[in-house]
């Protein structure tokens, strides 16, 4: 803790009150939004937590299946299947405020015709057939994923920050104003203290000029 240069005045003292009391004020407040985007990130990192471990062995197995499936056909005559896909997909990014924290919203739209594979069926593999399927149903999941996981991110950053403001409000601003108030108010009951010695001093040297000893 350290005292801050100031003069020891009321006036002083009444600012450095109002600045505690704000500090105070704004501790409290940071606090309750830290608290509160904790609990969000938990809520979304279990979110993703469960995206992510539902969608890894789906994804293992389209890969597996596109692996058999390269095998049996060759990796040029699959290149080739694959060449001109059928679908397209559009993007669009938005922000959602979430307590002061900027996070994406995707929205998407795919663009395909009823068929999704870009090629015919002779020649091909049935493993490729199963592995694009799965794939294009777990495309909204990865938009999801991928959204919430940049979401975490940004919060975490947040929640860093806040909890760097609160420590600093804690343990280095809300105790160096309590101590300069304390400091100003014992300097002025100090003065105050002198000033009423020095008025008895005069009182008795008054008392003894117009009361002369006999």
């Amino acid at each position: 803790m350290a005292v801050l240069r100031v003069n020891p005045t009321r006036m002083e003292l009444n600012k450095i009150k109002k600045r505690l009391r704000n500090s105070i004020r704004g501790h409290k407040l940071l606090k309750d939004k830290r608290d509160d985007l904790v609990k969000k990130l938990v809520a979304m990192a279990t979110r993703c937590k469960e995206i992510r471990e539902a969608m890894e062995n789906e994804i293992a197995a389209a890969y597996e299946g596109m692996n058999t499936a390269e095998a049996l056909m060759g990796p040029v005559a699959m290149e080739v299947a694959l060449m001109l896909p059928k679908q397209s997909i559009s993007l669009d990014m938005s922000v959602q405020n979430l307590m002061g924290v900027e996070i994406p919203v995707f929205d998407s739209s795919i663009e395909c015709t009823d068929d999704i594979y870009p090629y015919g069926y002779y020649g091909t593999s049935i493993e490729l057939d199963t592995a694009l399927l799965a794939l294009n149903k777990l495309l909204p999941q990865l938009l999801e994923l991928s959204q919430i996981e940049k979401s975490v991110h940004l919060l975490s950053l947040e929640i860093e920050k806040t909890r760097r403001t609160v420590n600093a409000l804690e343990f280095v601003r809300i105790p160096n104003l309590q101590q300069t108030a304390k400091y100003i108010r014992m300097k002025l009951d100090e003065n105050e203290r002198g000033n009423i010695s020095r008025l008895m001093k005069v009182k008795d040297s008054i008392t003894d000029t117009f009361n002369p000893a006999n």
